[in-house]
């Protein structure tokens, strides 16, 4: 299979998840216990204004022909009106990803190095007090709760000594930076012990290959070994893990952004659902699904790039 055809195949799956999820994402709001008409007016709100608002929205119209106006909508581009911020969905989208899509590349740059050091020193002698030590500090990575750390980082190095910042965004690259400082870390401290552990497993599976050892035969070094054979064969399923987490990022960065306050995708999501705001809850599910889509299409390019069998 060429690259067209992986490429044209992944977007073929990517219109069938976006109207599945849209289906679905749809049925469960409406669904769901509450009144966007009655939040939008406020408790006092009189029977006719409430009336009103359903019918400025669209809300009294049978399930059926709200879900075709929606539909039809999103095929000419629009994904709806907020409720809660009378804007375009789209706009918000626009307005509030940038912050989600920064901290995510901090995350992997952050989480990347030390992966790849972490693993290598524990495969080269497996078993050995360095791989033990590496064990141990990744299941205590694994085992804390990111929320219960962002939380700890935030008082800590936020409150008590007042190194970084606790909240927001901040201005420019290096506001950024520094603003995203400790979300990125204390995701970053759940993301490398996930991570090493795949790459650890895949460098002592690789380091006795047959390709390793025909190579030994050879008479070649073992650090040529390393670097030319086992390292590129051993990181295929690490950079489809890292393509699964990146994606899940994207779209869980729930918990991280309302710990910090970071006005990100995560945050506008926990707005929209408190406010019961349709048309902004359906807009995030489908750009997380199309993210994740994207994610893993970039993922597979990116494997079918270093080992040409994929593409077989």
């Amino acid at each position: 299979m060429n690259l067209l055809s992986l490429i044209a195949q992944r977007l073929l799956q990517l219109v069938g998840v976006l109207v599945g999820i849209t289906i679905v994402t749809f049925l469960l709001l409406h669904m769901a216990p509450g009144d966007p008409a009655r939040l939008l007016a406020g408790d006092r709100a009189s029977a006719e204004t409430i009336a009103a608002i359903r019918t400025q929205y669209g809300l009294d119209l049978p399930l059926w022909r709200q879900f075709l106006t929606y539909f039809l909508n999103l095929l000419g581009g629009d994904i709806g009106q907020s409720l809660r911020f009378q804007k375009p969905v789209s706009e918000l989208i626009g307005r509030f990803m940038w912050p989600t899509l920064f901290l995510t590349g901090y995350v992997v740059c952050l989480a990347v190095p030390p992966t790849v050091a972490l693993a290598i020193a524990s495969a080269r002698r497996p078993g050995g007090a360095a791989d033990q030590a590496i064990r141990v500090i990744g299941i205590a990575g694994l085992t804390i709760p990111v929320f219960w750390l962002a939380i700890m980082m935030s008082r800590f190095f936020g409150v008590s000594l007042g190194w970084f910042p606790v909240s927001g965004y901040g201005e420019g690259f290096t506001g950024h930076l520094y603003h995203l400082f400790l979300p990125a870390v204390s995701t970053s401290i759940w993301l490398v012990p996930v991570l090493t552990q795949s790459l650890r497993a895949a460098l002592i599976e690789k380091t006795t290959a047959d390709f390793a050892t025909a190579a030994r035969a050879q008479g070649a070094s073992e650090r040529e070994i390393f670097w030319r054979t086992i390292l590129p064969n051993a990181v295929l399923p690490t950079l489809n893990l890292l393509g699964v987490m990146v994606a899940f990022m994207i779209g869980g960065a729930i918990i991280v952004e309302t710990v910090y306050a970071v006005p990100g995708l995560g945050s506008l999501m926990i707005s929209a659902l408190l406010g019961r705001d349709y048309y902004v809850v359906q807009g995030l599910t489908l750009i997380f699904a199309a993210a994740t889509v994207l994610v893993t299409l970039t993922v597979d390019l990116l494997t079918a790039f270093i080992d040409p069998r994929v593409r077989l």
